[in-house]
């Protein structure tokens, strides 16, 4: 029994050496992109819908359509509308043109009887009456005025309608945000969709954020812009990436409870993201290690 205890006491000893003697990372934690989820800007049934989980999408790629037929007829119906307020105003624009000719015919027939008049061979009734014309035109010309002011707000009026349909026709086309890699699809062509309803999830993939976390004793060793080791399980080796620090936690928190043990629990960290470039294969949750100054 004294062999026995002698021996695992040996064991427990040289495992403690051993691992007390294996180099440690400077930082452990996961990857993570920033995920975007697209929903619909619109009311109706999905027309189409051009993607696949996995597939890799451009900035500003149509990728699907909401049905826009009732939109197409509202659109149709206010232009309609706007051609026949155009034709409403365009009749009393046509008034007054008449009315300006008017006008300008009574100006010239007052300036020729005044002129008369000062050569003594017109009345002052005369001068009366052609000054009395022209004041009854203008008076003509205001009040025609007046009558086409409502119907100018009623074209400006339904010009605004018709520019909310075609932003409503814009919005039911389907526009892939930004450039990645299709996460998740929730909805398929025939659906009825409504607005504010996700369509799917995309992340660009192509650049992997590491969010770490060090002790308050390692701040002052790392700063934002500084590159830095990056390793992966891989089989029985690690595989390393190059990475560069992109942001730095400006307060401390508690350790996440990822972290098992009660005394790493209680300890403050600081939360630290690294940009590292994704060969392929690289994958949102995957945890990594951070070595500093390791290259």
């Amino acid at each position: 029994m004294r062999k026995l205890l002698i021996l695992v006491s040996v064991v427990v000893f040289g495992s403690f050496i051993s691992c007390g003697n294996d180099e440690k990372a400077d930082g452990y934690g996961n990857f993570e992109a920033t995920e975007i989820m697209v929903s619909a800007e619109a009311n109706g049934k999905i027309e189409f819908l051009d993607l696949e989980e996995g597939v890799i999408l451009e900035k500003n790629q149509n990728v699907g359509l909401i049905d826009t037929t009732q939109l197409y007829l509202n659109k149709q119906r206010a232009i309609a509308s706007l051609k026949t307020i155009e034709s409403r105003s365009g009749n009393v624009l046509s008034q007054i043109a008449v009315l300006d000719e008017e006008l300008k015919t009574a100006r010239s027939e007052k300036d020729r009887i005044q002129n008369m008049f000062s050569e003594n061979a017109a009345t002052q009734r005369q001068v009366d009456q052609a000054v009395g014309k022209v004041n009854v035109i203008n008076q003509q010309i205001k009040s025609v005025g007046t009558q086409n002011a409502p119907i100018v707000n009623e074209v400006k009026s339904t010009e605004v309608q018709i520019k909310i349909i075609e932003d409503q026709i814009q919005k039911s086309k389907i526009i892939n945000p930004v450039k990645g890699t299709v996460l998740s699809k929730y909805a398929e062509p025939g659906e009825i969709t409504s607005f504010g309803k996700p369509l799917y999830k995309i992340a660009d993939l192509s650049t992997m954020q590491l969010r770490t976390y060090i002790s308050e004793s390692q701040l002052a060793g790392i700063k934002i812009g500084q590159e830095v080791t990056v390793k992966i399980d891989d089989g029985d080796t690690m595989k390393s990436y190059k990475g560069k620090i992109s942001w730095i936690a400006s307060e401390a928190e508690f350790t996440p409870k990822i972290i098992q043990t009660k005394e790493e629990r209680v300890a403050l960290v600081y939360a630290v993201k690294i940009d590292v470039k994704n060969d392929g294969s690289l994958k949102i949750g995957m945890p990594a290690e951070m070595w500093v100054n390791s290259l």
